[in-house]
């Protein structure tokens, strides 16, 4: 699935939309620079999930959690050193448990990332506009 937004809010309902189709153990990748509306994305997939916290990115904490209908496991690992810190947070019991778990640079995971989730890239257009993102969805692992 690949999108257009022109704006937060429309990276946001994007998000909220998805997020009415995700299940427990769901897992998404993100993909995109800084600044290419990573957070926005998972503040919309938290408002989709009848969150009401404040969403922010887990830069320094590794990861944020949120619970609404389903729990919300936010990681940005980008401060990771290895693959082997990640089991030290407790990484299998967010990403296997009962919660939808979003991977912000999950290139430097891509060791212990499941086969089946969502990899999620959001990419800026400059020459379309400050807010112009394309944003595209994809399943791997699924079979389909």
């Amino acid at each position: 699935m690949k999108y257009i937004s022109e704006s937060l809010e429309e990276t946001q309902k994007i998000a909220s939309e998805f997020a009415k189709t995700l299940q427990e153990s769901d897992v998404l990748c993100m993909y995109g620079d800084l600044g290419a509306g990573k957070t926005a994305f998972v503040q919309g997939l938290a408002k989709g999930l009848g969150i009401e916290d404040h969403v922010t990115s887990p830069t320094f904490t590794i990861v944020n959690e949120y619970y609404g209908s389903m729990p919300l496991y936010h990681f940005d690992v980008y401060r990771i050193a290895d693959s082997d810190e990640m089991y030290e947070i407790g990484y299998e019991e967010y990403v296997y448990g009962e919660g939808v778990s979003v991977i912000e640079w999950p290139q430097l995971i891509d060791d212990i990332l499941p086969e089946k989730r969502y990899e999620i890239t959001i990419l800026k257009d400059y020459d379309k506009g400050e807010d112009y993102r394309t944003i595209e969805i994809q399943r791997k692992g699924y079979g389909d």
